[in-house]
């Protein structure tokens, strides 16, 4: 019929052994998303995936070995084609250890990583603008969401310099300038405590050995070595022999007296029988 437009279209793919949110939660979101920013488009594809396949196509198409939150993958169609918008990849394992962090749910932080690749579908690019990105974003989640933004992780475009801060409620804070700079120095103080600490113990052990080597020393020198008496005439690997004829061509060793042997001899009487 004239005047009335196709349906957009949510296509679900998972490749992870968690579980994540469906069109029945994120459905309203997406569809409000693309009233707002691509009313002309009229499908998109959004794939769940475990670390290993995301850090795949982070090193495929990033040249990043390592995995990251969430991809995307605009679609340029041509005239004539279906105007896909595009498709978004989400880390579910990633979206939960940040979840943790923050203490929301894991359907809380995917709708975060929605928006974000959303707008990257739509162009923006917070690694090449001056912020807006990251606050049109803050915007949406507010207005969307009807909750406060969720602190943004370490790779989604932070100010050069910049630092995150713990709070002593558990909470991460950015911050620039001297508070950033008193992190990195903190950071330098307590790394170059730790190296010490380790050199110290191993000049510690390496005295200890040198002080038990010399001891062990001292104790070698005062002992008395037993000294075999030394037997005069014989050859170190001679079979002993007792006294008798020396074999031929050999002169018999001075001192040495012959002993002989006297046999008796058997009386040639026969024995007298009682």
């Amino acid at each position: 019929m004239a005047g009335v437009s196709a349906p957009f279209q949510i296509d679900w793919a998972s490749r992870s052994s968690l579980r994540g949110p469906s069109e029945k939660t994120l459905g309203n979101l997406i569809r409000a998303l693309r009233e707002r920013f691509a009313p002309d488009s009229l499908g998109i594809s959004i794939t769940y995936v475990d670390d290993r396949g995301m850090k795949k196509l982070n090193r495929e198409h990033r040249g990043k070995n390592e995995t990251t939150d969430v991809l995307s993958f605009p679609t340029e169609a041509g005239k004539g084609e279906f105007p896909h918008l595009g498709d978004l990849v989400i880390s579910l394992p990633v979206a939960e250890g940040m979840a943790k962090k923050l203490g929301v749910s894991r359907r809380r932080e995917v709708e975060t990583l929605v928006i974000h690749g959303f707008l990257h579908l739509c162009g923006y690019d917070h690694e090449k603008d001056n912020g807006e990105m990251m606050a049109l974003q803050s915007q949406l989640e507010t207005e969307l969401l009807g909750e406060e933004p969720l602190p943004m992780t370490l790779k989604r475009g932070r100010k050069s310099g910049s630092k995150v801060k713990v709070l002593k409620d558990g909470t991460r804070k950015v911050v620039t300038g001297r508070a950033a700079a008193s992190l990195s120095r903190k950071a330098e103080e307590r790394k170059a405590k730790q190296a010490k600490k380790v050199k110290d113990a191993k000049a510690a052990k390496k005295r200890a050995e040198t002080k038990a080597g010399k001891k062990t020393g001292k104790k070698a020198a005062t002992k008395v070595r037993a000294v075999k008496p030394i037997v005069l005439g014989k050859v170190e690997g001679e079979a002993k022999r007792g006294p008798g004829r020396p074999r031929k061509g050999e002169a018999r060793p001075a001192g040495v007296v012959r002993k002989v042997v006297r046999r008796k001899v058997p009386s040639l009487r026969s024995p007298v029988i009682a």
